[in-house]
């Protein structure tokens, strides 16, 4: 019995860890996180820290790993390999949008890696693991609409999802430049519905036959 309480509040404690490293990495990026803050928002102390990651380096692909998962596991939930190839197809449009408004940190953490080359993701075999996954399930849905006469024939599933995070990505991580740049607020509830449609309109276009 002991030995069970151990473990949960070992695996709560990494939880934590792991939560407070997000919003600092999150926040600050790599190179500006500091462990001192992200034991202090854990209520945790760097020795801890360091048992369970070793390194600042340890941690923060961690936290990758973390986030990288977990928008893949919110995606295996929408169960698009049951859906008509078109309606999966918006779902997932939708999904993405919806995920990075509700997990700005992920944005902010991809673009921190992407500063570093991807640095720390390369040495994570979980991430190597689990995309190859959805490239299968979107290319499911991709030859099941080619099949069906909804969508054109040499579409790549790698590009195709490619082009759907980057028209939902790029209007977010740019909504401050933007707003000014073309005299809008870009995220205004009813400019978000307008950007989420068009999305939608744009990804089918790109695959009709």
């Amino acid at each position: 019995m002991k030995g069970a309480v151990r473990i949960r509040d070992a695996d709560a404690t990494r939880k934590r860890i792991l939560v407070a490293a997000k919003r600092e990495f999150a926040r600050l990026g790599f190179g500006g996180a500091r462990i001192d803050a992200i034991a202090e928002r854990a209520k945790a102390n760097k020795r801890m820290i360091y048992h369970y990651f070793n390194s600042k380096e340890i941690l923060f692909t961690a936290v990758l790993e973390d986030a990288y998962l977990d928008i893949r596991a919110a995606e295996r939930k929408l169960e698009l390999d049951k859906m008509e190839p078109r309606a999966a197809i918006d779902a997932l449009v939708a999904f993405t949008w919806h995920y990075y408004l509700k997990n700005p940190e992920f944005l902010t953490l991809v673009n921190s890696e992407n500063l570093h080359k991807a640095r720390h993701i390369k040495s994570s075999n979980a991430i190597r693991h689990d995309y190859p996954y959805f490239v299968n399930v979107v290319q499911d849905i991709i030859d099941r609409g080619v099949a069906s006469g909804v969508f054109r024939t040499g579409i790549d599933a790698v590009q195709l999802n490619i082009t759907l995070a980057a028209i939902n990505y790029y209007y977010l991580t740019n909504k401050y430049t933007g707003s000014i740049i073309y005299d809008r607020d870009l995220m205004d509830p009813k400019r978000l519905e307008e950007r989420l449609a068009f999305n939608i309109d744009t990804i089918q276009r790109l695959m009709r036959p």
